[in-house]
């Protein structure tokens, strides 16, 4: 459960960090950056499977590129449902997507250090 804790946190982070790199890309602040992080965790959870499932062909079709288009589109429902969390539109969604992956693994292999 700790570790659960310690993976929220760095992702809440990782998305006040992300303004940074993606400039429009808005998070309002800590509490903000801690409910996306929550929301995001439930939509990769709930529905990044079921979507990667129905969409295999195209995947496949693409070599696994459809993938990042998947995760643009999820990282965009997610700034749908959060208020305080703005990503623009699809270009910014596709790039906030990967800069949140590689900034979220970053800090991880810093932070949470076996």
């Amino acid at each position: 459960m700790p570790n659960l804790l310690a993976v929220w946190i760095v992702n809440a982070l990782a998305l006040l960090a992300l303004p940074y790199v993606v400039p429009s890309i808005q998070v309002a602040g800590l509490g903000t950056a801690l409910l996306v992080a929550c929301v995001l965790g439930l939509i990769n959870t709930l529905l990044r499977p079921l979507l990667i499932l129905l969409t295999l062909p195209v995947t496949l079709l693409t070599l696994g590129l459809f993938i990042f288009v998947i995760n643009a589109v999820l990282f965009q429902l997610a700034g749908n449902l959060v208020s305080g969390f703005d990503v623009g539109g699809f270009s910014s969604a596709l790039i906030g997507s990967i800069a949140y992956s590689l900034i979220s693994w970053a800090l991880s292999s810093i932070l949470l250090r076996k």
